[in-house]
């Protein structure tokens, strides 16, 4: 009774600054539990937070022989976490780092408006014809992540976004068709280029090399990619690492219009609204899938 009432205490206690304390540490305590469970590293996980037990029973018990072993293995151990997560952290720290006012073009005026719509009606045009004619493409949108090191790695364009241009890199006799397209604002800015391929256990047998790799850049970037399978031609988005599959012109279309122009919009104006949004977003695909979403 006595605690309970020392707590009370401590609570009427605390000031506004005592509690964006306590939030941050919530907060910090999320994300690396997001970070964990994405990763799917539970049991290494485990077996860190039962180091760090051990180390607080020896510290009790003053077993001098077992706090000195342990003490040691936990300062290597957590060199060796970062050396071992060193491409999630580096792809989670690019994310948290994103600047969306300097990557995306400014949408105050009707004219950049336009602009977007049309790179959005001449990406699904292509994208769903090349649906219907069973041609396999691969097309990344970027956003606020760097992707310099992708572009490098095919060949420099900097064309106009156009419906035409698409299907004629994705032709199958095409010298660039198997790598992918990178579009950035109204611009293709290359082509044939290389993507990491995801190591996601859990993603379905029956998807591809294509779809592994533009699963595998959404888990490192915040682009959008499409893909559309060479086999069945159906089309699908891969973001923040889930594959929303079976599209079609109208899903498709709204899809891009929210994350090429309304969030873009959003974040101009209202940034930190924009970021609880992106939270909800990202906890109601955790909670329910959307329709045709595949948990990868």
């Amino acid at each position: 009774m006595e605690r309970l009432k020392e707590l009370l205490g401590y609570i009427k206690e605390m000031d506004i600054l005592d509690i964006l304390d306590i939030a941050l540490v919530w907060l910090m305590l999320y994300l690396v539990y997001k970070f964990i469970r994405e990763r799917r590293a539970t049991k290494l996980a485990f077996g860190v937070i039962l180091l760090f037990a051990l180390r607080f029973v020896s510290d009790f018990f003053n077993l001098i022989v077992m706090e000195f072993l342990l003490q040691n293995v936990l300062q290597v151990g957590l060199i060796a976490l970062v050396v071992v997560f060193q491409p999630e952290l580096r792809s989670a720290l690019e994310k948290v780092g994103g600047e969306p006012l300097r990557s995306i073009k400014s949408l105050t005026d009707s004219k950049a408006v336009a602009e977007y719509n049309d790179v959005i009606a001449n990406i699904c045009e292509a994208v769903c014809g090349m649906g219907l004619d069973r041609t396999g493409a691969l097309v990344v949108i970027g956003r606020h992540t760097d992707l310099s090191s992708y572009v490098k790695s095919g060949t420099e364009l900097n064309a106009n976004v156009k419906s035409f241009l698409l299907k004629n890199i994705f032709f199958d006799k095409a010298p660039m068709h198997d790598g992918a397209v990178i579009i950035r604002n109204t611009r293709v800015l290359a082509a044939g280029c290389f993507l990491p391929l995801s190591t996601n256990p859990d993603i379905v047998k029956e998807l591809g090399t294509r779809h592994r790799a533009a699963i595998g850049l959404s888990e490192e970037t915040d682009a959008l990619v499409i893909v559309v399978s060479e086999e069945t031609g159906i089309v699908s988005v891969a973001r923040d690492g889930k594959l929303t599959r079976n599209l079609d012109y109208g899903k498709l279309q709204k899809i891009l219009n929210e994350e090429m122009v309304t969030r873009s919009e959003s974040v101009r104006k209202h940034p930190v609204a924009a970021f609880i949004q992106r939270v909800k977003r990202r906890y109601r695909n955790e909670q329910e899938p959307e329709e045709g979403e595949d948990e990868v």
